[in-house]
C-alpha cells in the first residue's frame, strides 16, 4: 500500500497547484460557518482505488471534514453507488473536491482497466504487470491502482533492477562487445540482491542472454508462434516476460503461450479516468 507520507506529498502538491492563494470563489461566496454533506457517487461501474487519497485530500484542506468510506480499495461498484460520504465545513469540501476527484478518477480508471486484463488471462499462469509508462509524479498512486485492479508491479524505477533493453544492447554490440560476456560482467558488478532482466526482439538472441545469466528474459513484440518457441527454448531457466502489442484483444492469446509475465504499458498510459462525481446531499426539510 502506498505510504501515507507519499500520498500527502502528492496531494499537497495538487492542492497547492489548484488553489495557490486560496479558493477565491468559496471564500467570497460561501459563509465561513456553512456546513455541507456530499457523496462521492459512481456515474459508471468500475473498480475503486484511492481510499486514502480521498481521506488525505479532505483532511489536508480542513481536518474537521469527516470522510466515511463505503467501498474499499479493490472493491467493485455499480453506476449510482455511493463510494464515500464527506461532511463538514462547506468551504473545505468545495476546495478539496476537484483534487480528490482528479486523483481518484485516475486511480479507479487504472484499477478498472487492470481488472479487465487480469480477467482476460484468468486460468493461465501469466500475471499482468505495469511498466514505467506512468504519469510523471503519480507513479506511486498508479502502481497502487494496478494492484487494486488485481495486477502486479514491475520495477518501480531505474534504481530497482538491471533491465537491459534494445538500446542498451545496441550500444554494447556497436562497440563489438560479446553479449553473454557483457551480461556476466554486469552480474559480477551488481548487488547480490538485484535482478537482471534482458529484452530480446528475436529468438536467436535468447541463448546468449541465458548464457549471460539473465533472471528474466523479455520477449518484445514476438508473434504467438515465436513466443511459444521462446518459452520452450528458455525451458524454465529464467522468467519469461512478454511485452509489445498487448491489448485486450491479444492478451489472452499471449497468455496461452505459457509466458510467466505480461507487461502492459496501457494500464497506466492509456487508462481512461472513470466518471465519478461529488454531489451535495440535500437533507429533507433543509430548504
Amino acid at each position: 500500500m502506498t505510504e501515507t507520507r507519499e500520498i500527502e506529498r502528492i496531494v499537497a502538491m495538487a492542492l497547492d497547484e489548484d488553489a495557490p492563494w486560496g479558493d477565491l470563489t468559496g471564500e467570497t461566496l460561501i459563509p465561513e460557518t456553512a456546513t455541507a454533506t456530499a457523496d462521492l457517487v459512481a456515474r459508471e461501474p468500475g473498480v475503486f482505488s484511492g481510499a486514502r487519497v480521498v481521506e488525505a485530500t479532505f483532511r489536508l484542506v480542513d481536518p474537521r471534514i469527516e470522510v466515511e468510506l463505503r467501498i474499499a480499495d479493490g472493491g467493485r461498484f455499480a453506476a449510482g453507488d455511493v463510494i464515500a460520504r464527506v461532511a463538514g465545513p462547506a468551504r473545505g469540501i468545495l476546495r478539496a473536491e476537484r483534487v480528490a476527484l482528479n486523483l481518484v478518477q485516475r486511480m479507479s480508471g487504472v484499477a478498472t482497466l487492470t481488472a479487465r486484463y487480469v480477467q482476460a488471462v484468468a486460468g493461465t499462469r501469466a500475471r499482468i504487470v505495469d511498466t514505467r509508462k506512468t504519469t510523471p509524479g503519480l507513479r506511486s498512486l498508479e502502481r497502487q491502482a494496478v494492484r487494486d485492479g488485481g495486477g502486479r508491479n514491475h520495477r518501480r524505477s531505474l534504481s530497482d533492477a538491471i533491465m537491459a533493453k534494445d538500446n542498451h544492447l545496441a550500444v554494447l554490440t556497436a562497440g563489438g562487445a560479446d553479449l553473454a560476456e557483457s551480461l556476466r560482467a554486469a552480474r559480477e558488478r551488481m548487488p547480490h540482491t538485484a535482478h537482471l532482466e534482458v529484452e530480446v526482439d528475436r529468438v536467436e538472441q535468447i541463448p546468449a542472454v541465458l548464457a549471460g545469466g539473465a533472471d528474466t528474459v523479455m520477449l518484445d513484440n514476438f508473434e504467438l508462434d515465436a513466443l511459444r518457441e521462446g518459452v520452450a527454448l528458455i525451458g524454465g531457466r529464467a522468467i519469461v516476460e512478454a511485452s509489445g502489442g498487448v491489448n485486450l484483444d491479444t492478451v489472452a492469446g499471449i497468455a496461452a503461450t505459457g509466458v510467466d509475465v505480461i507487461s502492459v504499458g496501457a494500464l497506466t498510459h492509456s487508462a481512461r479516468a472513470l466518471d465519478l462525481g461529488l454531489d451535495v446531499v440535500i437533507e429533507a426539510g433543509s430548504a
